[in-house]
């Protein structure tokens, strides 16, 4: 068993599984995240979100993948009656994609859906999230790395209902600097507003929202916008108040089961001591709020 603080990872992702009450963590292998080669993906379980097995294999690639090294951000999703797995991948000369997994069993293994990632091949892209609108049509949320545009971008792609390819372009909602609590970044003698870790959140109220992370005056930040039209296309309205600004992001939200909400990010930024951290949420009828 392991402590949270014990586990080293980056982009954590929690997946509730009801009937076996039990929670699946996923998340990018600390220790890999930043070199030239990835073993795969792992997860943990638990059944009270402080106790955790593993890590498990749930992906572990073929000699002939085309990807070679970070393998970022993995997110695991139940639809229609399979469990699809999101994550970006990166090779040397080729573009950072995000490419579809599934298998019937949260733990995998998964097994590639496609050949490609479903994100523009000419473009640097990361952190895809899964969004079915209110006809069932699936998307594809993503960010266009600031490394290739500069200012962050957030796009949404339309997808097959087997989320095998994908529909027409990319649609792009927002940049990262509409966010007032942006700020830009200075990397390696490189400028630029970044965008990551987009998640989507319907409230009670039927108000959608998305998080999403930058950098911010106290380091890695989530902040959120509001879609005007309650749907992934908006227009997205930035909330001028981060989230959490506490440097950690890249978050997702979940229920335990008693229903209760939270947040999930990774905390502090810094390498090696990236780690899994849980926050109280609350939500309002427009947004969603961390309890004083």
């Amino acid at each position: 068993m392991s402590k949270v603080s014990n586990i080293h990872i980056r982009d954590p992702f929690v997946l509730p599984i009801l009937d076996k009450k039990v929670y699946y963590l996923y998340g990018t292998t600390g220790a890999e995240a930043w070199t030239n080669s990835a073993s795969g993906i792992d997860y943990y379980i638990s059944s009270d979100l402080q106790n955790w097995e593993g890590p498990f294999p749930a992906y572990r690639p073929t000699k002939d993948f085309w990807a070679d090294r970070n393998f970022w951000a993995p997110e695991v999703h139940a639809y229609g009656g399979r469990y699809y797995m999101f994550v970006s991948f990166k090779a040397e000369g080729v573009c950072r994609g995000t490419q579809i997994l599934t298998s019937d069993n949260p733990g995998g293994p998964f097994v590639p859906i496609s050949k490609r990632p479903v994100t523009p091949f000419a473009w640097e892209c990361l952190d895809g999230t899964l969004y079915v609108d209110t006809n069932n049509q699936p998307w594809i949320v993503f960010c266009h790395e600031w490394v290739q545009v500069g200012d962050g971008e957030i796009h949404a792609l339309q997808l097959g209902q087997d989320l095998k390819s994908p529909i027409g372009e990319p649609h792009l909602l927002f940049h990262a600097s509409e966010a007032l609590w942006a700020q830009e970044l200075n990397s390696k003698g490189r400028k630029g507003y970044v965008t990551d870790g987009p998640w989507l959140h319907r409230l009670l109220s039927g108000e959608l929202i998305m998080l999403w992370s930058s950098m911010g005056e106290g380091g890695y930040t989530v902040g959120a916008a509001r879609s005007a039209s309650r749907d992934i296309l908006g227009p997205w309205q930035q909330i001028p108040t981060a989230l959490y600004a506490g440097d950690g992001g890249h978050c997702m939200t979940f229920r335990d089961f008693d229903g209760q909400l939270w947040l999930t990010l990774h905390s502090p930024n810094q390498s090696p001591y990236e780690r899994p951290k849980f926050v109280l949420l609350q939500e309002s009828d427009m947004t969603l709020e961390i309890p004083l």
